[in-house]
């Protein structure tokens, strides 16, 4: 508790004694002043607090009145469906999903993973059976991260959404929109801004001197993918660096073949990859192809998996915060279940720069309880 935010502590206590019994249904919430002399906080916190409370379903507000304890029954819990294909293997949703369970708005409601009848089916099956057995069972919202790194993907994605906007059930969609970058499509994002990470690490780079920077990414990606390249190539101009074709590949890089091609027809004096992902198994392939990191080559990539700073040589990264789009993901889906009017919304949460090893640049170290070193001052 003593780390927690401000209003997720006044959350907390109100919401003990509305469980409690200490206010009953129909009682009225002290007002908001009362409740900053209480608690010794602002009006700004104690009405995010008591917002909360009303998203989670344990107070109504009434216009010049107050906030009123709602009646508790089994029909206000709701019942949410997580449609995330690529869970297990794209390493940024297990956190997302630990955030939404972690947030106190959905002490009360229910997240749903759904079963599969043929587990041994394609990714595109089986999304689509996870599709068809939520509308089935009418449940108040989907959390959806569309497919990837399938041939198929982008018609399976919007056969899905179609599908939920058809049963009327509401949709927010975790990191990557339904449609292809730059589409914007139809439902509520929580992510990242992806355009500008692209350009963030990549003026990085940019800064430390390179100038011959190639994007790596894998066939097939996400429209995360598309952005973050589209940012590295506004950094490339905005900087008056080459910006040549030939230094974007979308290629395998376990293939040890298909590396050592790239690298000795285009000579890239840095490498941006598209994620963490990438960028773990390109180190692995450059080393064993001979390549020193960073003398020969500066590497980085983008989301701050655990096993970054484990790299042979550790990976200099944009941090995405997971667990925090998780619990915002939730709020939102909450917001849009309460207000099906509220205008489309990208929720974009913050990146942060982690300067490691492979990007050449020295930094005062200040190392955080992950193991991360924090930027500070770095040069070539």
């Amino acid at each position: 508790m003593a780390t927690s935010p401000k209003y997720q502590k006044v959350f907390d206590a109100l919401q003990r004694e509305i469980q409690s019994g200490r206010f009953k249904a129909g009682d009225r919430l002290p007002s908001e002043a009362e409740l900053e002399r209480r608690f010794g906080t602002s009006r700004i916190t104690v009405g995010r607090a008591v917002r909360d409370l009303q998203l989670a379903g344990l107070v109504e507000r009434r216009a010049g009145s107050g906030s009123y304890v709602k009646a508790r029954s089994l029909s206000e819990a709701l019942s949410f469906g997580l449609l995330i294909p690529d869970l297990g293997e794209t390493e940024i949703f297990e956190p997302i999903c630990q955030g939404m369970m972690a947030s106190p708005l959905a002490r009360q409601h229910a997240l749903l993973w759904g079963s599969l009848t043929n587990p041994a089916a394609s990714k595109e099956e089986r999304a689509w059976q996870l599709c068809r057995q939520y509308i089935e069972r009418r449940v108040s919202g989907v959390f959806f991260a569309p497919l990837e790194l399938t041939a198929g993907k982008d018609a399976v994605n919007r056969q899905i959404a179609r599908a939920l906007d058809d049963a009327g059930i509401p949709v927010v969609v975790l990191d990557r929109t339904v449609v292809p970058y730059p589409e914007r499509g139809v439902h509520d994002l929580v992510g990242i801004d992806n355009r500008r990470a692209g350009y963030r690490i990549t003026e990085h780079l940019l800064r430390l001197g390179s100038r011959r920077i190639a994007f790596v990414a894998v066939a097939h990606a996400a429209a995360t993918v598309e952005a973050r390249e589209a940012g590295y190539r506004e950094a490339l101009y905005a900087w008056n660096s080459p910006i040549e074709r030939e230094l974007v590949h979308r290629l395998d890089p376990m293939d040890i073949h298909d590396v050592q091609r790239v690298m000795e027809s285009t000579h890239p004096d840095a490498i941006v990859c598209a994620n963490d992902w990438t960028a773990a198994r390109l180190m692995h392939a450059v080393l064993e192809l001979g390549y020193s990191v960073p003398e020969d080559m500066r590497l980085v990539g983008i989301d701050d998996m655990e096993y970054a700073s484990l790299l042979p040589v550790p990976l200099t990264t944009l941090r995405q915060p997971t667990r925090e789009i998780g619990a915002v993901a939730f709020a939102a889906m909450l917001d849009r279940v309460s207000r099906p009017e509220t205008p489309v919304r990208d929720i974009f949460l913050q990146t942060q720069l982690v300067v490691r090893r492979s990007c050449g640049a020295s930094v005062e170290r200040s190392t955080n309880a992950r193991g991360r070193i924090n930027e500070q001052r770095p040069h070539a």
